[in-house]
Parts: C-alpha cells; sequence; structure tokens
C-alpha cells in the first residue's frame, strides 16, 4: 500500500469545455476517453494518451475571468509546462499552438539559456513551450 496519493490528471476549468478539449487533444497528439467524443454537450471531457493513461480533464466553469497574466488583476491558477528538444521544434510548436488558436503572451526565444514562449490557451490558461535542458528532458 503506498503512503502517497496518486496524480491521475491535471484538470482545466472553462466556459467552453469541447473547444478547450480540442485546443489540447491537437496540441498534444491526446485522444478522448472512451465514450467522450461522441458526449453532445459535455461539462467533462478526458484526454489520454496513446497508452489510455490520463493527462488532461476538461471541466466547465461558467463565467469563469479569463487570466490576466502578466498583471496580476486575474491571476493565473496554475500553468502547463511542455518541453522540446531544440529551437527549430520550439519555432514549429508555436505555430502549431497559434494555429490552434492559442496567443503569444511572452516571446523569450532569443533567451540563449531557455528559449520559450508563453502562451494563453483559447480559454485563457497560460502555458509554456520552452526548450528543455538536459535536466529537464
Amino acid at each position: 500500500m503506498s503512503e502517497h496519493p496518486r496524480l491521475l490528471q491535471t484538470v482545466l476549468d472553462t466556459p467552453d469545455v469541447r473547444g478547450l478539449a480540442e485546443f489540447y487533444r491537437q496540441l498534444l497528439g491526446l485522444r478522448y476517453r472512451p465514450g467522450d467524443a461522441d458526449l453532445p454537450d459535455p461539462d467533462w471531457l478526458v484526454l489520454v494518451d496513446e497508452d489510455g493513461v490520463r493527462r488532461l480533464a476538461i471541466q466547465e466553469a461558467v463565467g469563469m475571468a479569463r487570466s490576466t497574466w502578466p498583471d496580476h488583476a486575474v491571476p493565473q491558477q496554475l500553468h502547463l509546462d511542455m518541453t522540446v528538444p531544440d529551437p527549430e521544434s520550439l519555432i514549429r510548436q508555436r505555430d502549431r499552438a497559434l494555429s490552434l488558436g492559442a496567443a503569444v503572451l511572452l516571446d523569450r526565444f532569443e533567451d540563449e539559456e531557455e528559449p520559450l514562449y508563453v502562451f494563453a490557451d483559447p480559454a485563457g490558461h497560460p502555458f509554456c513551450i520552452f526548450v528543455a535542458g538536459e535536466d529537464e528532458a
């Protein structure tokens, strides 16, 4: 018996459950949990990886205020960090994220130590994509 709880998934709140689930499904190459893809008006969806492991859940939050980061008027309450192996991959993933509906909040591509972009997803949640250092790969 384990002394620690097991992290099941990260849950993101949004007023548009299907829209945000589609954004992350496409961005991260995930798929819907069996049965979730066909729900007509979901208030909860789960995204899994190729092995069926839960990665993200998307939950309805009617009237949720969009984060105003970097301004603290409406703070971010969590963000996701994603890594890529090199600057060329970072540019490719930046372009993919933008085509899927993300917006750039911070462009640090020219940073020699840690090139990165901070984005807002379609619901306003900040997330980062950066070139992984050796200890982060």
